[in-house]
């Protein structure tokens, strides 16, 4: 267990978690990053001390309640750069999170990661070894898998918003709709890949890093109680039930093993009957692209790139609910025989994809 963390997203509904299980461990918060929430990141630093703390502008600067404040991307690596923390806690959203993880990973410093981006863009330059997922699923397999030998993996989606809409409804779903999740209490952004099934697509890259295995695939369980099931080559399968709630895995994140209750026990009978749905491309046009993608992982970069366009455009509505699969879609065939072998190639076709997709 650390001694101490830097928090990295501290405001977000990781990061105020990560916080509650900090405490609850006597886990000291060395750092705290925030992006424009100043009124709750001020409440964070009453209560938790912090050394130094970063935000996303600069203009805010005179509303933080600290004496060491740090400015953006380059604040955020000068806090990683002078910690004497073991352990930084990845809880930032979209492509900015990468550079946090790079230099992290480049410090031997281990990375208790929330920042899919992180992975999907770059898994092939980051250290398997120094990364621990705070994620439902990736958490569930970490559980599941031992030393016997497994034919496939599993992660589960809820559907996201629109999972019971008819699709022609879908076509004029505003952003407003799609914020509205069934099951999660999530940041804006990941709802709407909730929404798209991009978040799953990306899961599944991730789960391609993490564990070194393209056998894997996701299927649709609307309770959100089973997260990941893994199927052993002896024929039999196990799943992971937990409650909707991200503490358990981030306190094994922090902990390496928890002996005590997070959270409380599934009531099966609660549950009663659960359903398992395959992800169809009529309603989740993302979903075409996973074969594809599994087979060639540093096209991530271009899911991402297109992707965080995708919804800007569609929360400025400049396009659809369907239209941001389809700039998504085009993107990636566009871009589909790039091969990339450095970070800076990736950083500048993150750049080159951004610019086609605007």
């Amino acid at each position: 267990m650390p001694s101490s963390i830097v928090l990295l997203g501290s405001t977000g509904s990781i990061g105020v978690n990560t916080l509650i299980i900090a405490k609850r461990y006597g886990i000291r918060i060395e750092a705290l990053v925030a992006g424009s929430n100043i009124d709750l990141l001020n409440k964070q630093i009453a209560t938790h001390n912090p050394k130094v703390v970063a935000i996303a502008n600069e203009a805010d600067r005179h509303r933080v309640n600290h004496s060491d404040i740090r400015i953006g991307a380059e604040g955020i690596l000068s806090i990683i750069e002078e910690s004497q923390s073991p352990t930084i806690v990845n809880a930032l959203v979209g492509y900015t999170g990468l550079a946090p993880t790079l230099k992290a990973t480049q410090l031997s410093k281990r990375v208790a990661l929330a920042n899919k981006e992180s992975l999907v863009v770059a898994g092939a330059f980051i250290d398997m070894d120094l990364i621990t997922p705070i994620d439902s699923e990736h958490f569930g397999l970490c559980y599941l898998m031992n030393t016997r030998p497994f034919s496939k993996l599993y992660i589960t989606a809820s559907g996201g918003a629109f999972r019971d809409w008819e699709i022609d409804k879908m076509r004029n779903a505003t952003f407003a709709d799609a914020l509205k999740h069934p099951n999660w209490s999530m940041g804006s952004k990941i709802t709407i890949d909730s929404a798209t099934m991009t978040n799953k697509l990306f899961e599944l890259l991730e789960a391609k890093w993490l564990f070194d295995t393209s056998t894997i695939d996701a299927v649709i369980e609307k309770k959100s109680i089973i997260h990941a099931l893994v199927e052993f080559k002896d024929g039999s399968t196990t799943a992971h039930f937990a409650g909707v709630d991200m503490k358990l895995p981030i306190a094994f994140a922090l902990q390496g093993e928890v002996a005590e209750e997070i959270l409380p026990p599934v009531n099966l009978l609660e549950v009663g009957t659960l359903e398992f749905l395959p992800i169809s491309a009529d309603r989740y046009p993302i979903w075409q692209l996973k074969e594809h993608l599994l087979t060639h992982p540093h096209l991530g970069v271009v899911i991402n790139a297109a992707n965080e366009v995708a919804i800007e455009k569609f929360q400025q509505e400049k396009c659809s609910f369907f239209g941001m699969s389809e700039i998504v879609l085009d993107a990636y065939r566009h871009f589909e025989n790039v091969r990339l072998d450095s970070i800076d190639e990736i950083i500048a076709i993150d750049t080159e994809v951004r610019r086609y997709c605007q």
